[in-house]
């Protein structure tokens, strides 16, 4: 059976032999940012959207023992990751935690094989090697999530100081949780990127808890964008839960290391409505604060209802879109149920980088 996915597929694979694997494919997101306002803000919605309703799928499939290891859903923050996206241009550059899928769907990447990955299948964005916390798309480049806290920190500006040494025209955006601020790799990843003045954005997504622990009793300083004030670069701190919010801070920071002015360490106050990850009890918080601000600061309704005031989408618009996601997710599951598990010889496959002429 041939379904949407296999044709997103094919089409991804001949645009990489036309191109070359160096030239990014575009999202749907970076495509609408040059688009009307009612087109831009819809596919803003769509997106998220899509976060939300893939995330609560890959729920649904680890409880029935289909995704093996952790899983941590990006559920309630899902204006970060769709912000970040709209801000950059499609060849910028992403390295993330790994809490990655939300980012993996704002950057295009096709909702079938992200799932695929996860059930391990050889149709996976990382050839089912890589699971929940190893999403990759080198097309868009999209350089991963990382299982290791901190540990993409340097690997992040090394790329940077990569692209200032060639003179490329691009950035780096590097994701990270508030229980990465604490650790070396954090410092010196900074301390090198303010020196060599790296074209590279840090962003802290602060949910208020390192898995478990309240943000107030892991780090001395719990406002984390004033740890830029040591390296000499700029540092800040916005409403994570409102996407225009957060495109407007990441923009001002994206042009500033776009045009020289180097680095920025940015701080998004966020919230996520499940656990740590799936293994999560929760102990450290009640059901009633959750609900509290998921009653008042989901983000995708705040987003909703201001276009909705504003007369640039209605309510039947957003039921469409709904039905349509609903759609393709089911579309998506069933092509990551359908798909081949990795046959053995794959273990030696993408060991080294190959070379071509």
């Amino acid at each position: 059976m041939t379904t949407e996915t296999d044709l997103k597929l094919a089409a991804e694979s001949q645009a990489t032999k036309a191109n070359g694997a160096s030239v990014p494919i575009t999202s749907p997101l970076a495509e609408a940012q040059k688009k009307s306002d009612r087109e831009r803000n819809l596919e803003i919605y769509r997106t998220m959207l899509l976060i939300r309703r893939l995330e609560e799928k890959t729920a649904e499939a680890y409880t029935q023992g289909k995704i093996g290891g952790f899983l941590h859903l990006y559920i309630g923050q899902e204006a970060v990751a769709t912000g970040v996206i709209s801000a950059l241009e499609p060849d910028d550059h992403l390295v993330t935690h790994y809490r990655d899928h939300g980012y993996a769907i704002a950057k295009g990447c096709d909702p079938g094989r992200i799932l695929a990955e996860m059930y391990g299948k050889s149709t996976g964005l990382s050839g089912g090697k890589g699971g929940s916390m190893h999403l990759a798309d080198v097309k868009r480049h999209f350089w991963g999530g990382y299982a290791i806290v901190g540990g993409h920190l340097p690997l992040a500006t090394g790329l940077a100081q990569s692209i200032k040494y060639q003179g490329k025209d691009e950035i780096v955006v590097c994701v990270m949780g508030d229980g990465s601020t604490n650790i070396g790799m954090f410092h010196e990843s900074l301390n090198m990127a303010s020196l060599y003045q790296l074209p590279i954005i840090y962003l802290v997504e602060n949910n208020l808890f390192s898995m478990g622990t309240p943000l107030k009793e892991h780090t001395s300083l719990p406002e984390i964008h004033q740890k830029a004030r040591g390296y000499g670069m700029p540092g800040d701190r916005f409403d994570g839960m409102d996407i225009d919010v957060v495109y407007e801070h990441v923009a001002t920071a994206a042009q500033r290391a776009r045009t020289g002015g180097g680095p920025s360490l940015l701080e998004a106050m966020t919230y996520r409505f499940r656990g740590h990850s799936m293994a999560d009890p929760q102990f450290y918080r009640t059901k009633s604060d959750v609900e509290e601000v998921r009653s008042h600061r989901d983000p995708i309704q705040i987003h909703a209802q201001r276009q909705i005031e504003r007369g640039v989408f209605s309510e039947a618009d957003t039921k469409q879109i709904a039905d349509e996601i609903d759609q393709m997710v089911i579309d998506s599951a069933r092509f990551a149920d359908e798909s081949p598990f990795p046959e053995p010889e794959a273990l030696w496959a993408d060991v080294y980088v190959q070379e071509h002429s």
